[in-house]
């Protein structure tokens, strides 16, 4: 179903068409590119209170600025469908998210105006950084870079970093600081405090405006008077807001607070900040949401809400016809909750996905031990690591391509330690629509090469639940890891008891012919090997299957067991190949001087991109069909050996 655009928006095919309309015509182009966002992801989904905040600003950026020659940078990047849909992609823009079609992020090999790849926060003011520091050495010098990020993104500490290099270089650089107190969930901390200072201060907000009155008509003078009141104006900042303010301490010139939504104001502004030489920061308060009453009431909900009725506002959702198992998110949050009401000591800690991670239950039920730490997975980490020196056992929760960011604190401040911290990898394997940057590809292979680390992943719910009592206990004091996917396990009734898990062992799902094939599986995936080895079982293939559940340390009592038994084994992970579980396996078939024939299943060693879970394991061949495919191309070549044998 193709989306009708407006006729300005119509006419738009790059930024170039876009400069060619009066600025009072602004209006009516914001107006209508917020119409084509409302309808397309209402009707295909994908993120959406994010890019309706940022209309005005985007339109006024391609307005005003020379892109892609101007380099504009965006944080994140789920806030710039407007965007792609001014720089030729409009029509493609249903294809967002889906599989084979538009990244839902910037992505460099998709146009030259998506100048940075993006997908985790607080990378845009380094990426701009780097960028003028390139034009410069390249003298040119009339190039504009622009970074906008949002407030939730500039809690992290690499926006900090970029922006005390930043000021010290002095080169031309612009950030927009995209202030709507929100990044998915509440923004939260001392910065959001800090801005809401600004943004609320009449006073400070009444003399600025005068002031900058004063310094339109001093400009006509030479450049001396403008110095004089780049002064007085630092100093009426330090007086009003009773503080020096934070950017122009890293020499920064700090312009705004501007509503972000008024498009012809933006483009003076913009217009104005060209002609200002060295870093500058442009501080824009905006709505999330912003044109969507009810995206702009629960703009948590409105983040990413999945299909829905723009007239309405109904959201649709699928009524199952029986009882449906729930989400491993969920699970985490309900089981974290019970265990915390049993062990005084247990904290919960997130940055920045309360509701993602569904730790925001622990969070309502005892506000004093579950803490968001806002878009900061490294202080997340380090923490958790403070408490656990003083006896408490923090719950960790981070997704696992999040948990990339905090790799060195996993290592410094915790695994060297050997500090009692529960990781729990939210998003492990294919995260599906979002693609790449999200997917959890890496996290068995990265955790497993630490020392004293344990590394688990369960088949099912209850099996998260028994992982998460398990890492819990006193015995069990030192850094261990649990990751599970997005999305549903496979358990209507999981709230089942709680039992410990001896460490490093894995269960027996069911027992093969002796002689034949094994699949070892680790984590939900091998859900996918219980449908394969019933296909099989069809055919007359009796196929052993066993769920790890660790791959450090690993059951090595079973694996020798298998390895006796069996002549093929075939691995299954939701994970990279390299250096993960089948690696693993392969590692201590290798020490044992074990010779059988392995087959690991899993993410290749290649970029894998956007669609919907299901789509990507059939794509890599690990699902139910591509497992049972290898399974059957062992079997004839266990086969064919029999045979050689017999005739020979």
């Amino acid at each position: 179903m193709m989306i009708e655009p407006g006729p300005l928006l119509a006419a738009i095919a790059s930024p170039d068409d876009l400069k060619k309309l009066a600025p009072e015509q602004l209006v009516q182009v914001s107006a209508e590119l917020r119409e084509f966002i409302i309808d397309t992801v209402s009707i295909y989904g994908g993120h959406f209170g994010a890019s309706l905040g940022v209309v005005e600003l985007t339109v006024a950026l391609h307005y005003v600025f020379n892109t892609p020659y101007d380099q504009l940078v965006w944080d994140v990047g789920h806030q710039a469908y407007g965007h792609k849909i001014l720089t030729g992609r409009r029509d493609r823009f249903p294809t967002n998210r889906r599989y084979g079609g538009m990244s839902g992020f910037p992505k460099r090999s998709e146009s030259e105006y998506d100048a940075f790849g993006v997908g985790h926060s607080s990378t845009s003011i380094g990426a701009a950084l780097g960028m003028s520091v390139a034009s410069d050495y390249k003298k040119e010098f009339d190039r504009q870079h622009i970074a906008v990020i949002g407030d939730g993104s500039m809690t992290a500490g690499m926006s900090f970093e970029a922006l005390n290099q930043a000021g010290a270089l002095n080169n031309n650089m612009i950030v927009v600081l995209n202030d709507n107190c929100m990044s998915i969930d509440p923004n939260v901390g001392a910065l959001k405090e800090y801005l809401t200072d600004i943004t609320t201060s009449r006073t400070y907000n009444k003399v600025r405006d005068e002031l900058w009155n004063v310094l339109g008509k001093l400009s006509k003078f030479g450049p001396n008077p403008q110095q004089i009141a780049r002064k007085v104006e630092a100093a009426m900042k330090a007086t009003l807001l009773k503080q020096s303010n934070l950017f122009e301490a890293l020499n920064f010139r700090y312009f705004g607070p501007v509503d972000g939504h008024d498009v012809q104001h933006l483009v003076a502004v913009f217009n104005d900040l060209k002609a200002i030489p060295g870093p500058k920061l442009l501080h824009c308060v905006t709505v999330k949401g912003k044109g969507y009453a009810l995206a702009e009431k629960d703009q948590t909900l409105w983040h990413a809400p999945g299909l829905f009725d723009k007239i309405t506002g109904e959201i649709f959702t699928k009524i199952p016809d029986k009882p449906q198992p729930p989400k491993y998110q969920d699970v985490f949050g309900h089981t974290l909750l019970e265990l915390a009401q049993a062990n005084d000591k247990i904290m919960g800690v997130t940055p920045a996905m309360p509701s993602g991670s569904s730790l925001n239950i622990m969070m309502a039920a005892m506000p004093d031990r579950a803490f968001d730490v806002g878009i900061a997975e490294q202080h997340a980490v380090t923490f958790s690591a403070g408490m656990a020196t003083q006896g408490l056992v923090p719950f960790c929760n981070i997704y696992s391509s999040f948990m990339q960011r905090g790799y060195d604190q996993v290592v410094h401040d915790v695994a060297l330690q050997n500090l009692h911290v529960v990781f729990c990898l939210d998003r492990a394997g294919f995260a599906g629509a979002d693609g790449p940057t999200h997917h959890g590809c890496y996290d068995l292979a990265y955790m497993r090469c630490i020392p004293n680390i344990v590394v688990a992943a369960p088949m099912n719910e209850q099996e998260l639940r028994n992982l998460m009592y398990t890492a819990q206990l006193p015995e069990n004091a030192g850094p261990f890891s649990i990751r599970y996917p997005r999305g549903e396990g496979v358990m209507p009734e999981w709230r089942t008891p709680l039992q410990r898990i001896a460490i490093g062992t894995g269960r027996v799902v069911r027992e093969g012919e002796a002689g034949g094939v094994a699949i070892l599986s680790i984590g939900h995936i091998g859900n996918y090997a219980v449908q394969a080895t019933a296909a099989l079982a069809a055919e007359g293939l009796d196929v052993g299957h066993y769920d790890m559940r660790f791959c450090k340390p690993l059951d090595e009592e079973m694996l020798l067991a298998i390895a006796r038994s069996y002549r093929a084994i075939v691995t299954v992970e939701d994970g990279c190949l390299q250096g993960g579980f089948g690696s693993a396996v392969l590692e201590f078939l290798a020490d044992q001087g074990q010779h059988l024939a392995v087959r690991r299943l899993g993410i290749p060693d290649r970029v894998v991109e956007h669609g919907t879970q299901d789509q990507l394991y059939k794509e890599c061949g690990f699902d139910a069909s591509g497992i049972a495919n290898a399974v059957r191309e062992l079997s004839n070549k266990i086969a064919t050996a029999v045979r050689k044998t017999v005739v020979s």
